[in-house]
């Protein structure tokens, strides 16, 4: 009985349908770019016959794994690479970025420091100024500027209805200008009798002071005056002998309550 060859599955494939195989292999990964150049050599082996063959079918795929390996090497240390400058750069980025933090922070520093520093200096300005502008409310000064006592408090004499003087004069040529001697407001503003024109302020610190004689006023009633501001011009009017400024100086608005001129003068600091 004559039996036929068996091709069944369990059947161990030729050396030439295994070599075949091979390079069909091969060049499917180099038709898909995967080991790219080991097609051409794999091919080639196929032409060469018989020794050529056993080459290829015992190197092929071996070398195709090798390759592949090769470039999974490759693309990981590319990888490895790319990852190393990219964190490399995030490194610098963020080193650039705390620098630009404490760049702004010390210009933030510096320039709170710089208002800082101008607000105190501000600060001390207005109050020296604050100071100033005090002390000059509360200075007094001579209402005639450079001028001299030419007659004294209480001098007596048929001159004067009461007997005796009850302020002082003050030597003033006619047109001279007449200041209030501290800061007050004014409560009289025009004639008076034998004063003539004359102002009347009362001060700050609750006195009185009157300014006789006057060529003109310069100032009314209701106004607010502070040291060394004029309140009228010297001349001779009412009952006077000649161009002077007769000053008083009174604890009340009221004739009578007169007190010495030049000892009030100096109480305030003024050298009269």
């Amino acid at each position: 009985m004559a039996f036929s060859r068996t091709t069944g599955k369990h059947r161990r494939p030729s050396r030439m349908t295994r070599r075949g195989a091979n390079i069909a292999g091969v060049a499917a990964l180099a038709t898909t770019g995967v080991i790219g150049t080991l097609a051409s050599p794999a091919v080639a082996a196929e032409g060469k016959g018989a020794g050529a063959a056993l080459s290829v079918e015992d190197t092929g795929l071996t070398q195709a794994i090798d390759i592949n390996d090769s470039l999974a090497d490759q693309i990981a240390a590319q990888a490895k690479a790319q990852q190393q400058a990219a964190d490399k750069a995030e490194r610098k980025a963020a080193a650039e970025r705390r620098a630009a933090a404490e760049r702004k922070a010390e210009a933030e520093r510096k320039a709170e420091a710089k208002a800082k520093k101008q607000r105190a200096e501000r600060e001390a300005k207005e109050r020296a100024a604050r100071a100033a502008e005090r002390k000059r409310l509360t200075s007094y000064t001579l209402p005639v500027s450079g001028s001299a006592v030419t007659t004294g408090y209480k001098s007596g004499g048929s001159l004067w209805s009461s007997g005796s003087h009850s302020g002082v004069d003050f030597r003033a040529a006619s047109g001279s200008s007449v200041v209030a001697v501290g800061a007050g407001t004014v409560v009289e503003a025009g004639w008076g009798g034998a004063y003539g024109n004359n102002v009347v302020v009362k001060m700050n610190d609750g006195t009185f002071t009157q300014y006789g004689h006057l060529s003109s006023i310069t100032a009314t009633v209701g106004q607010a005056v502070t040291p060394g501001q004029q309140i009228g011009v010297s001349g001779s009017t009412g009952n006077s002998t000649g161009p002077h400024l007769h000053f008083e100086a009174r604890t009340s608005a009221e004739y009578g309550s007169d007190m010495d001129p030049v000892a009030y003068l100096r109480g305030h600091g003024v050298n009269a």
